[in-house]
């Protein structure tokens, strides 16, 4: 396809994306404009006390999780048992905490003996507990828990891999007579529960995160936009007493010059609060995400439009482009594109040293079919040869209709290899009987072999292998020659 039906499809595809582009943005604005202006008028404040217990109810699906298998754990009978009996075949108790964590799919579970100090993980044994180790402070700090507090969460991190930040669940283990025997409990990813805040976020568009009892942030989602504890926030640090007193309650301050709501309530299994936030722009951002939305559907469908445009364009391309480049009747090559590709081969077998060989091939008899049958079957014997011909080629061969019943193949092969090859073709198209009215016609073919010599020019190539195809005719037709230098 020349330059200028190029030239023409890359204008029309794009002067369709400015169309498609502008169209879309032209009712997406307006759509916009006409919905901020209507919200402008009358701006309200959502139901943020119904978000809040939508997202404790999820909660305690969600996290509270980790707080029951622990339970479970500190008051299993194999545990207690085990422990009891002096602590026989550890494995044993691996086997159980490892199974525990592939059956609840935690990240980590443990028991800490406080018989012997040996901190047991799924993994095995990873170390001693030690009163002088700043990192088993834990431990120390669980045991020495109140009876009405059997369990402590804390974010630390994990002592399988200190690479990783856990949320625990330390929970005492007492034995059957109420005597402390150890702490057990499971871990859960922080980038788990993180996931599930900033879910909560997508699903009810608000902002949620947690703080302990003294209001220090304990888990937060990519929302949160304010400091490590309430009492630091700026607007939340006149609150944060208010809201650390109170188990629930709604309030509201100032923040760049917007109004920001809040609901607190206390998780009393976490003792902490899930605090979320609204601003009372809120509905004005989820306007504008609808609007980007918006944009971004458009902007699938012009591409959808452009790709079923562009691949009409190209499919015409490609007509046009194969009707300029093979032989209307056989399929194959034209003259021109081959002498293209010969060129590029002769390079290459140049500059590699590489094998290049030729095959002309001259259908026997050709006239004397053409005069008895007709020309259709003329035409339906060439087709046929190149068929036959075609269904062989390799990936870097080339077929080309060289004449009228002359064809000429190109193989990146050596003399023996080409002259085999010649062999072959020839004998797979004599074994091709054709029936016309009752009567069998024989396609015979006479080949002639020449192979690349270095600094060799394409004409005397070509010229070398139409003699050996001559000296094949000469010596009665239906065989190979081969033309050496």
């Amino acid at each position: 396809m020349g330059n200028s039906v190029l030239n023409e499809k890359r204008r029309f595809i794009w002067l369709l994306t400015l169309l498609l582009v502008t169209a879309f943005l032209a009712t997406s604005g307006i759509s916009y404009k006409v919905a901020h202006d209507s919200l402008s008028q009358q701006v309200e404040q959502n139901t943020l006390p119904l978000t809040s217990d939508n997202i404790y109810s999820e909660i305690q699906q969600d996290l509270l999780r980790p707080i029951f298998i622990s339970s479970l754990m500190a008051q299993d009978t194999f545990v207690r048992d085990w422990t009891l009996a002096r602590e026989q075949d550890p494995d044993k108790l691996v086997r159980y905490l490892k199974e525990i964590q592939e059956r609840y799919g935690t990240v980590t579970s443990f028991f800490v003996s406080e018989a012997s100090r040996n901190y047991y993980h799924s993994s095995g044994i990873l170390k001693k507990i030690q009163d002088t180790n700043p990192q088993d402070a834990w431990y120390f700090r669980v045991r020495s828990l109140p009876e009405s507090e059997p369990y402590e969460i804390n974010i630390d991190a994990d002592t399988a891999d200190r690479s990783k930040t856990t949320v625990f669940v330390n929970y005492k283990v007492f034995d059957f007579e109420g005597r402390f025997i150890g702490v057990t409990g499971v871990g859960l990813a922080v980038e788990k529960v993180k996931a599930l805040i900033e879910l909560y976020q997508q699903r009810y568009n608000r902002v949620v995160y947690f703080c302990d009892r003294e209001g220090d942030i304990t888990l937060s989602g990519p929302g949160y936009r304010g400091q490590a504890s309430l009492q630091h926030t700026y607007g939340l640090d006149k609150l944060a007493t208010r809201i650390l007193t109170s188990p629930s309650g709604n309030f509201s301050y100032e923040r760049e010059g917007k109004t920001v709501y809040l609901n607190s309530r206390l998780v009393p299994e976490f003792k902490w609060f899930l605090i979320v936030e609204q601003e009372e722009s809120q509905g004005e951002q989820e306007l504008l995400n609808t609007f980007w939305g918006n944009m971004g559907l458009s902007l699938v469908v012009t591409l959808g439009i452009l790709l079923i445009a562009n691949m009409t364009l190209g499919r015409y391309q490609r007509r046009l482009e194969h009707m300029a480049s093979t032989d209307k009747l056989t399929g194959t090559a034209n003259r021109q594109v081959f002498e293209e590709y010969f060129d590029q081969a002769l390079l290459q077998a140049k500059a590699n040293s590489s094998a290049l060989s030729i095959l002309l091939l001259d259908i026997d008899h050709f006239k004397q079919i053409n005069d008895t049958h007709g020309h259709s079957m003329g035409d339906l014997v060439l087709k046929t040869v190149a068929s036959l011909i075609q269904d062989t080629l390799l990936d870097d061969e080339i077929l080309c209709r060289w004449g009228g019943e002359e064809f000429l193949l190109l193989t990146h092969q050596d003399m023996v290899q080409a002259s085999e090859r010649a062999e072959l073709l020839r004998e797979r198209i004599a074994n091709r009987r054709l029936k016309v009215n009752g009567h069998d016609i024989d396609i015979r073919v006479s080949i002639g072999v020449a192979q690349f010599e270095y600094q060799e020019s394409a004409d005397n190539l070509i010229k070398r292998a139409d003699i050996a195809l001559y000296q094949a005719k000469d010596s009665g037709r239906d065989r190979v020659v081969l033309n050496h230098p």
